[in-house]
């Protein structure tokens, strides 16, 4: 049997003495597919009516196929060589260097006696709660727990009586407010805080060294520090006693023009100084409907790709609810499967060149000197992209696991760019807390040639700026 490495975020701590039945939902799995080693030293138990939903999805292109069909096979690592009794008893999952912490994993194929209370069994989240159920009276003397992201499903859990919670081991955080923004804002002046500075000029730009102890937070390479005074400059590098900030001058950021299209506040121009820095291979654009995201990825893209000539192509995809399903049905080649999806993207391509005096034949110029590809999610899976400029859209929409699937397509020379709202997520199952969007940016505050920014307002218009506070 493979050995498997002992994970460090575990969903509970528990006793090695008195181990944990954790009995995994589908979602959990899905979301997750290697949730399966997040357990330390407790028993893993897998219902058969779990199986049976793994295997009815695991068919097709579908990125939940895929999470499937990867959810099945770890098992299959752990459980393959394993008689049926010591299936249903439990296998241990070696974890090698601490041999004391291995935990177990089962799946649990009896019927549930006919004595006890059940659940009308035509559902089968009712099945799973069953199980759960006989668990609890198989052994009164363990503690029993549900892991489920179905919000539905703990609800009823908690009127059985059940315990039941959500997988927590890839939310990197208890609170979205404490989300890294990608800069930090000083009332009144910065400088007032600065009694000592080294200034030094070094390649035609204009470096500070400041005291690290200036900052009551965390800082992170490629944050950007803001005051009411008008000063920006971004941290370019970080060690135990400094932080070196690069100056920006932004009266020349906010009427530069970047494939046309001017920043309309302070926070748009922080993103297209990130967009536009070759050297800068990822960068998240969170903010509200209507902040300008798509609008400046799209410029940036473009600026990138036709004049400067740094990415060869533009690619776009999008993660949206229903995509999966609904894109093998509709006529045509990929690209014209993804139009209809992408639509936010060419309205921005449209508004870029709305006022030239041909927008069709500025459009048609564009798509004529890069290729700008649409990309199903499904078709990146097994790619890598090598110069390319990768934009993905409604990125709040996507598991840390299929974050990760796509982020890792990037190639040499290329660069991505994530796009969403984390008050839209619209996945069956995910939190703002438990989005890839939040994951990715979490995980990556500490990569010197990563950024993100939180924009703020809503530049579109009036009416969707008030829309957008008050309904």
């Amino acid at each position: 049997m493979s050995e498997v490495k002992l994970v460090k975020n575990s969903i509970d701590s528990g006793t090695s003495s008195n181990p944990i039945i954790y009995v995994l939902d589908t979602n959990v799995l899905i979301h997750d597919p290697t949730s399966i080693l997040n357990f330390d030293e407790h028993h893993v138990v897998i219902p058969i009516t779990v199986l049976e939903e793994l295997d009815s999805l695991k068919s097709g292109r579908q990125a939940i196929a895929a999470d499937c069909r990867q959810a099945i096979r770890e098992l299959d690592k752990l459980l393959g060589r394993a008689s049926a009794s010591d299936v249903e008893n439990g296998v241990a999952i070696e974890r090698g260097e601490n041999a004391e912490k291995s935990g177990s994993i089962s799946v649990l194929m009896v019927k549930t006696p006919e004595n006890l209370v059940m659940l009308p069994t035509h559902l089968n989240d009712n099945k799973i709660l069953n199980d759960v159920g006989y668990l609890k009276h198989r052994y009164p003397n363990k503690r029993v727990v549900l892991v489920t992201q179905d919000i539905n499903v703990r609800l009823k859990a908690r009127g059985c009586g059940i315990e039941s919670q959500d997988y927590h081991s890839d939310q990197l955080l208890s609170d979205i407010e404490q989300l890294n923004k990608g800069y930090l804002l000083f009332k009144h002046s910065f400088w007032d805080l600065v009694d000592n500075v080294e200034t030094v000029q070094q390649e035609g730009r204009t470096l500070h060294r400041v005291s690290r102890d200036l900052f009551d937070e965390e800082v992170y390479p490629n944050q950007f520090i803001h005051d009411e005074t008008g000063f920006l400059a971004r941290i370019i590098s970080i060690d135990a006693k400094q932080v070196t900030l690069l100056h920006l001058d932004l009266p020349y950021m906010m009427a530069s023009e970047t494939w046309g299209l001017k920043p309309l506040n302070v926070y748009q121009a922080m993103a297209m100084n990130l967009l536009l820095d070759p050297d800068v291979h990822l960068v998240n654009l969170t903010g509200s409907a209507g902040s300008g995201k798509t609008i400046l990825a799209l410029a940036a893209a473009i600026e990138l790709t036709v004049p400067n000539k740094i990415y060869r192509r533009i690619i776009v995809t999008r993660s949206i609810q229903g995509l999966d399903e609904d894109i093998g049905f509709l006529p045509g080649t990929e690209e014209e499967k993804m139009e209809p999806w992408l639509g936010a993207i060419t309205d921005n391509l449209e508004a870029l060149h709305w006022e030239d005096e041909n927008c069709s034949s500025s459009i048609e110029y564009v798509l004529n000197k890069v290729p700008l590809m649409f990309k199903s999610l499904n078709y990146i899976r097994g790619r890598s992209f090598q110069n390319s400029l990768i934009i993905i859209d409604e990125t709040q929409n996507l598991t840390p696991h299929q974050i990760k699937t796509i982020v890792t397509r990037a190639g040499n020379g290329s660069k991505v760019i994530c796009l969403g709202n984390l008050a839209q997520i619209d996945t069956p199952y995910l939190t703002p807390i438990s989005s890839g969007l939040t994951y990715l940016t979490e995980r990556f505050k500490s990569f010197g040639q990563g950024g993100n920014i939180l924009l703020q307002g809503v530049p579109r218009s009036a009416l969707a700026k008030f829309a957008e506070e008050h309904l």
